[in-house]
Formats: C-alpha cells, structure tokens, sequence
C-alpha cells in the first residue's frame, strides 16, 4: 500500500526537497501541496490523502487552525496530520494535541527520521519527537484550554476492564512492548486490545487515545516537578 502525503508549507524549495526524499520511496508518494492553511484543508477535502505533513507558521491560515479543521471533518477521519515544524514549544505541541495531530517534529529531524515518522503515523500510531515528552502531556492536560470540557467518564463504559487497563498504560506514555511486560501479555496482544479501545471511543489514533485517558479521569496527571 502506497502511503499518499500532503504537502503543506508555505516555503517552496522546503516543499521542493520533501517531495523528492518521499517519492524516492517505493511505500509513498507526494498526492498535492499547499503554500498555506486554507489551501491544505481544501487540497484535503480534494485528494483525501493518508496524511497532511502540516507547517505550523503559515500565512492567512496557520497549520494549527488548518489541523483542527481537518481532524474534526468525519469525512476526513481516515487522514492523519503530522506537524514538522521550527516551532518546537511546549505551548505549540499541546495545540497540535488538542487540533487533533498525531505527531509533532522539529525541522530538524534527519531524513530517514522524517520517513519513519511518516510511516508510523501512517499505520495509526502517534509520534511525539524527544522534546514532546510525557510531562508535556501532563501539562496541557492539566490545563485545558478555555471553552473546552472534559469528557465524562461514562465514555468509557463499553470498554473491557483489559481495554482500560491497557489504555491507562499507553496514556502514561508506555510502549506497546512494555505495557506486554507489565501485563504478560503479547505485545500482538496489548495491539489488539489499543486499536479495539480505539474503535470504542471513535479515536483516530493512539495521541487521541491518550487525550481521552486523561480527559476520562481514567489517569490523572500530575503536575510536573519544577
């Protein structure tokens, strides 16, 4: 399966040497690009690509409002945005989250880091770069934006006492292998149990997964040392 990619960014050569190092790859292939948000939503809506690689820092309008807009269409639930950015801060990750992103890199990354991170989205997980760490979750979490509300633990109801437990895990920041030893169970196993939680909740992915965990009260964040 060919893994189709939008380009969003307002940058032409930028654009430029990403279309060349992704379709270099046999699994993927740059589907349209965008110079700006409104741009990147209807290219979108036009070409449904498996995922938007969004700027944040555009003109008109930023990639932040455009991932929000993309993530709450339901005819747009089977694309993903990955935002790759300079603008690496704790306050622009935490919009990203909440826009409904499922990864955030620095423009930084190496090449063969910006392929892996394309894909792992691709398949449905999320993908937080080294600077995005757990306490970073912790922190926006514990302060929700304004005019938003947390969501009732009643959501949870038709998950199984393994489905909670396993999500618990992975809202903590677990990997799939270590939530397996924790519980003695296959990582294939605890895979299944996530993309089952997932079906449950309507979560597009594992960052969103882990966004109700805390938002439930299922884990309670702490606030982080100072």
């Amino acid at each position: 399966m060919t893994i189709r990619v939008l380009l969003a960014d307002d940058q032409a050569l930028l654009r430029a040497t990403f279309r060349i190092l992704i379709d270099s790859c046999a699994d993927m292939e740059v589907v349209a690009e965008a110079s700006d948000g409104a741009e990147a939503v209807e290219l979108t809506r036009a070409h449904r690509p498996d995922i938007v690689l969004m700027d944040i820092r555009m003109p008109g309008t930023d990639g932040l409002a455009a991932t929000a807009t993309v993530c709450a269409d339901p005819e747009l639930s089977a694309t993903r945005v990955l935002i790759l950015t300079t603008f690496e801060t704790e306050d622009y990750v935490a919009e990203a989250l909440r826009a409904g992103a499922s990864g955030f890199l620095g423009k930084d990354v190496t090449a063969d880091t910006l392929l892996t991170g394309l894909r792992t989205v691709a398949s449905g997980e999320s993908l937080l770069s080294p600077a995005a760490t757990r306490s970073l979750i912790t922190r926006f979490l514990l302060a929700p934006a304004p005019g938003t509300h947390l969501a009732p633990p009643e959501r949870l109801a038709d998950l199984t006492v393994r489905e909670r437990e396993v999500m618990a895990l992975a809202a903590e920041g677990r990997s799939n292998t270590e939530i397996a030893e924790d519980l003695t169970l296959s990582p294939l196993t605890v895979r299944t149990h996530i993309h089952r939680a997932m079906t449950k909740l309507d979560a597009r992915d594992r960052a969103q997964l882990v966004v109700i965990a805390y938002q439930t009260g299922l884990v309670r964040a702490t606030p982080p040392a100072t």
